[in-house]
């Protein structure tokens, strides 16, 4: 089962970029999907994460108020919109399709992950 993000790139700091995580629709209907991010040298970190019906988020205090995570259940594709980006952000983000219903930060409750997209912001 693969998961696609996308929409990753070069930007600077204070633009904004908003990643795609495409999931195949047994591992997304029923499903919570996340983000998380894993900066050179650090840990994966929790960023977002939403509800399988898209009515309950959840944000690391990291990125809380510039970033807002989305999903259209008819496309089968969970969004991450980045505002005010800042070269901390800097990261290859990840998106995880979770064995649960409900938004979570712990990484254990992914079962499903996709590749990575790199989001690099230069100040």
């Amino acid at each position: 089962v693969q998961l696609q993000a996308s929409g990753g790139g070069l930007l600077q700091a204070g633009g904004s970029a908003r990643l795609s995580c495409a999931a195949p629709k047994r591992t997304f209907s029923n499903n919570a999907v996340g983000w998380f991010r894993q900066a050179p040298g650090k840990d994966r970190e929790f960023v977002a994460a939403i509800n399988w019906r898209g009515g309950a988020t959840l944000y690391a205090d990291s990125v809380k108020g510039r970033f807002t995570v989305s999903r259209d259940n008819v496309q089968h594709t969970v969004y991450l919109q980045m505002n005010n980006l800042e070269p901390e952000d800097t990261a290859v983000y990840y998106c995880a399709s979770s064995r649960y219903p409900t938004a979570s930060g712990d990484r254990q409750h992914y079962l499903y992950w996709g590749q990575g997209t790199l989001v690099t912001v230069s100040s």
